[in-house]
């Protein structure tokens, strides 16, 4: 102990040198170690808490799964909304039943059905405060989503002369009545001096019209049949709004709102998402409610009526906006305007009238849906249903859409003398991607009888509400993992585009009231699954959905807490039941899964961001996590060892004539074994005692949890680091016998080479003496080669993981711990470089003493250990940077896929860092070359 304790004292320097190195490698180790620890353990935690969304598996109709999503393992956002039946209710009740299913939540999507009202427009400002009578007109232009289109003119007539409305004389309620001075070709026309001055314009618009006028009222009215004009044609939907007043008027926009009816298990969906918390008014259905009938006797009309309990949304789910030129029409003599409007030819009249622009007006479409009256401005008598979209992946990867044919006017007919359905949705003019269906029903309700090829079918059913729910007051999920919610909330998707993005004017796609459009709203209509029936029947022609009416059932698994194995094995168990009973039913488990952002080509000029959900990406995510972290360690692990191993070596070479001569005094193998190892161990707990005070600090300064028991380890890896470094330099020193120990390292002699340069010289040094120049390379090849594997295989990590919203947030996280290791990496293999360096000027100072000596300058000394640095440096980094890029060739293709040309030029980079960190670490070495004493060194050598 005596001798080590003198050795140490006469040798500070070099042991102080040591200890530095012990103490950087052992603290950097247990610090790294830490925060690759403390990472995953933030990870962990990270998907662990997001893992499980609303449901754990999700099952769909045979078929039902795309192609795209079978060969990506994806699930399409906007799955349900093209599903309209396909899973019997016999399979949900057995699915129901199985073991382990916690909730069983069926959706059976009916058919999208019409609510009708109006959105209103006030035009007070641009009326002529002077006029008695006058008519605005109103150009409206109708945006929603990336169309625009045009849409039906509409019109006000305002009068200062008093309007009747109601009925009188049996005239129409909703006709309304004006004086007006009476001519000849208007007699006919005029009630009680008074003419019906929106009734023509309203009921006619094609002048066509037959009229009954032998009755002296106007109740036998023959209209016209229309079965032959285009549902979309623009001037079935203009209307005249006729008011009376002092200057307040307000137009009326017609609109119709398709609404997505869809039957659910009202107690499912409330223990699976907390529907019962949405009610806004009235009540929320319950498992009692079912369609029911009012006899003749209890009904006002004396008809048999059933009726089909529904809640309606409070939010249309639909966006769109309306923006109109206002214009003032030149009427001419405005007493003359109640006979013009008054008969038939109102509408040629009106229409045909030059208008002067004023100003524009801007509504919202949402205005109509939200004051909507749905008892009675709901049309259950015509239902449609839509195919799903098809998508094809492109050559670049991305996912483009099949476009499908226009719509048929044929699918806008009622079943009631083929007429057009009122107010069709402009857009559904616009680009179709998804097929359209109509389905009339059997029209039959309240008549007692069905025609006769509607036998065998039921009366269509009324609809009641009772209750107005809204989605927003849903309990949120976590983004990072939430499944597709489309019986509530509509698919989120983005401009990918700097072109989309301009036309949506940077907000989120919404869908639009096109039928075939891309994005179509989610169910804002619920019934009960046992009105299905009354619904599904009552149509005219039977479908898929008569057999089988569901189209999805959302699982959440009993004992399911997250992707721990107890919870895998249980949803695994689940979905297995399922795929047994029912082979061809589509089956996927959701638990651990997370959007996934996809680029979807809508067109040539429309790109848009939409969240698909990939499977299983916690699974992933975990296992990426392990491997990673084990790497990580390992290779931090190796670094510091070696690195500890080169300057034990280094330490051991520079007492070299010592050990001989203890040698030669009578000491033997193992006494010189435990000298070196002894040594070391002092340095190694000198270090490591103070190595826990700062790693204890730094960890208290970078938020580690747990600083003050991992800088208690700091003291132990210290000494199991110096010791293990130390073994094989110990045993080095044990095999050197006395004599060859003293005799100091001479190289023989070879063919003299004339040298013309310092850095040629420099060359020369480092070919000279080749295990001094491998060992200095030998450690910065390990920095580059460990810093070329740490960024393939974070690469790897992050490719493997990244992509989806929760491994998004996972990388962000693990980074830090990846970017310490690569700078760990680096920054000991740069040290050990210079540490053989400065041992080798150590051992050359005789020569450097010589050149000084033969005229030599201060210059050209420095320049002469820089080039030898910055030789050792490049040899090193060269072949670290080769053998890394084999290594990751040995870890596999996979790592290499899309990297190859990143890692090769990173580790090119690391090279030149690494040559660049040799040169400034040599300052300090050059700087003692000036110290160098010529005739002193000559002398003692």
């Amino acid at each position: 102990m005596a001798m080590i304790i003198g050795q140490l004292r006469r040798r500070r320097g070099r042991a102080m040198a040591l200890a530095a190195g012990i103490l950087v490698a052992a603290t950097s180790f247990t610090l790294l170690t830490s925060t690759v620890h403390t990472s995953q353990a933030a990870t962990v935690g990270t998907v662990r808490k997001n893992a499980r969304s609303a449901y754990d598996v999700l099952v769909r109709p045979p078929d039902s799964q795309t192609d795209v999503e079978r060969h990506s393992g994806l699930v399409a956002p906007n799955f349900l909304s093209g599903t309209f039946g396909g899973i019997t209710v016999q399979q949900y009740r057995r699915i129901r039943s199985m073991g382990g299913v916690e909730v069983a939540a069926p959706v059976a999507n009916i058919g999208y059905l019409m609510v009708y009202n109006t959105v209103s427009v006030d035009v007070s400002r641009f009326l002529d405060s002077k006029a008695s009578r006058q008519i605005l007109r109103i150009v409206p232009k109708l945006t929603a989503g990336l169309g625009t289109y045009r849409a039906a003119d509409q019109y006000v007539y305002l009068t200062r002369s008093p309007l009747t409305s109601g009925k009188q004389h049996g005239v129409f309620e909703s006709d309304t009545l004006e004086k007006g001075a009476v001519d000849k070709s208007t007699r006919p026309y005029v009630m009680n001096g008074k003419y019906n001055v929106c009734f023509y314009f309203n009921g006619d618009k094609t002048e066509k019209t037959k009229w009954n006028l032998e009755l002296p009222m106007m109740e036998s009215i023959i209209a016209e049949d229309l079965s032959d004009r285009s549902a979309f044609d623009p001037d079935l939907h203009s209307r005249l709004n006729c008011q009376s007043g002092q200057g307040k008027a307000t137009i009326d926009i017609p609109v119709a709102y398709p609404v997505l009816l869809s039957a659910v298990d009202p107690g499912a969906e409330d223990r699976l998402v907390g529907l019962g918390r949405t009610v806004t008014s009235g009540r929320m259905l319950t498992e009692h409610d079912k369609p029911h009938t009012v006899p003749p006797s209890k009904n006002p009309d004396g008809q048999k009526e059933t009726f089909v309990p529904v809640v309606l949304s409070n939010r249309p789910l639909t966006a769109g906006k309306i923006s109109a030129t206002v214009e003032l029409l030149d009427t001419g003599d405005p007493a003359k305007l109640p006979s013009r409007l008054g008969n038939p030819t109102a509408s040629s009249f009106v229409k045909h009238l030059h208008g002067t622009p004023v100003g524009r007006v801007g509504v919202d479409l949402g205005q109509g849906y939200r004051k909507a009256v749905p008892t009675y401005g709901v049309d259950a008598t015509n239902y449609w249903t839509v195919g799903p979209v098809t998508y094809r992946r492109t050559s670049g990867g991305d996912l483009a859409v099949q476009p499908q044919a226009p719509q048929k006017p044929g699918l806008w007919v009622t079943n009631l003398n083929r007429q057009p359905v009122a107010d069709v949705p402009e857009e559904n003019t616009g680009r179709q991607y998804r097929k359209v269906i109509a389905h009339p029903s059997t029209f039959c309700s309240g008549l007692g009888v069905c025609e006769k090829q509607d036998y065998g079918r039921l009366p269509n059913p009324l609809i009641h509400v009772v209750g107005r729910f809204d989605t927003g007051r849903l309990p949120g999920f976590s983004p990072l993992s939430e499944a597709p919610l489309e019986t509530y909330q509509p698919p989120q998707v983005t401009g990918a585009d700097k072109a989309t993005r301009t036309t949506l004017h940077g907000k989120p796609l919404q869908p639009d009231r096109n039928l075939g459009g891309y994005l179509t709203p989610p169910p804002t209509m619920l019934t009960t699954m046992d009105s299905v029936t009354a619904l599904i029947k009552s149509r005219r022609t039977p479908s898929l959905q008569d057999a089988a009416p569901v189209s999805a059932i959302r699982l959440r698994v009993a004992g399911v807490t997250g992707v721990d194995a107890a919870s895998r094995a249980r949803v695994n168990a689940v979905a297995g039941q399922i795929r047994t009973a029912f082979p061809k039913l589509q089956v996927d488990v959701t638990v651990g899964s997370s959007p996934t952002p996809q680029t979807v080509a809508l067109s040539a000029t429309a790109q848009v961001t939409e969240r698909w959900v990939d499977k299983g990406v916690a699974l992933r995510i975990l296992k990426a996590v392990d491997t990673k972290s084990a790497v990580l360690f390992t290779l931090v692990l190796v670094v510091c060892a070696l690195f500890l191993g080169q300057a034990a070596l280094a330490s051991v070479r520079s007492r070299r004539t010592e050990i001989g001569t203890l040698r030669c005094v009578g000491w033997s193998g193992a006494e010189v074994l435990r000298l070196v190892l002894g040594e070391l161990a002092a340095i190694g707990l000198a270090a490591g005692a103070v190595g826990a005070v700062l790693a204890y600090g730094l960890g208290r300064l970078l938020g580690q949890p747990d600083a003050g028991a991992r800088s208690v380890l700091v003291l132990p890896v210290a000494l199991l680091l110096a010791t293990a470094a130390g073994l094989i330099p110990a045993w080095l020193a044990t095999r050197l016998g006395p004599m060859q120990a003293v005799r100091p390292p001479v190289t023989a002699a070879r063919r003299a080479r004339p040298v013309r340069s310092v850095a040629g010289l420099a060359a020369l040094n480092l070919l000279r003496v080749r295990g001094r120049t491998l060992l200095g390379a030998a450690g910065l090849a390990l920095g580059v080669a460990a810093f070329t594997v740490l960024l393939a295989l974070t690469l790897a990590f992050q490719g493997e993981v990244a992509g989806s919203l929760l491994g998004n947030a996972v990388v962000a996280r693990a980074r830090t711990a990846d970017y310490l290791s690569v700078a760990l990496s680096l920054a000991l293999g740069a040290a050990g470089a210079v540490d053989v360096l400065v041992l080798s000027q150590r051992e050359r100072a005789a020569d450097l003493a010589v050149l000084r000596a033969t005229g030599w300058t201060n210059r050209e000394l420095a320049l002469l250990t820089l080039y030898e640095g910055i030789g050792l440096a490049l040899l090193g980094g060269l072949a670290g940077a080769v053998a890394g890029l084999v290594a990751v060739v040995v870890l596999g293709q996979g790592v290499l896929h899309g990297h190859l040309l990143a890692i090769t030029g990173a580790a090119l980079l690391a090279t030149l860092a690494a040559t660049a960190l040799v040169g400034a670490a040599l300052t300090v070495p050059i700087r003692r070359l000036s110290q160098i004493a010529p005739a002193h060194l000559l002398a003692a050598d």
